[in-house]
């Protein structure tokens, strides 16, 4: 698969809150760093974030931009509430090797009536 395509199929799992087909998108030693949080490494990790994350909220990707070069995929992104955000994808021989996400956590936690974090 192109990156575009890795992307593609990574929405379609990503909004069907289905963490086994993400992970499978991924390369074992994947990195998965959302930079409101600790980088996230190896498959098993990540498929138990997702799970994680999905049971704490109801969480969406429409996409808002597409961008491609080489073996990198950039989304730009909004969810129905108004948050906003991007991820970059390294995508090698089909699977994400890396993923790095910005997004504004404080708002997210807020939306969906998570607790705040109080440690620095």
């Amino acid at each position: 698969m192109s990156p575009r395509e890795t992307l593609g199929s990574w929405i379609d799992a990503f909004n069907a809150a289905d963490a086994d087909k993400l992970v499978a998108l991924y390369h074992d030693d994947a990195v998965n760093h959302q930079v409101a949080n600790a980088p996230v490494e190896g498959k098993e990790a990540i498929r138990e974030m997702f799970r994680r994350e999905f049971a704490q909220a109801e969480m969406v990707c429409i996409p808002d931009n597409i961008l491609c070069d080489g073996e990198w995929a950039v989304l730009e992104w909004k969810d129905p509430l108004g948050l906003r955000g991007c991820g970059f994808f390294h995508v090698v021989e089909g699977r994400i090797k890396f993923q790095r996400g910005y997004w504004d956590k404080l708002s997210f936690l807020k939306m969906h009536g998570l607790p705040i974090p109080t440690e620095p």
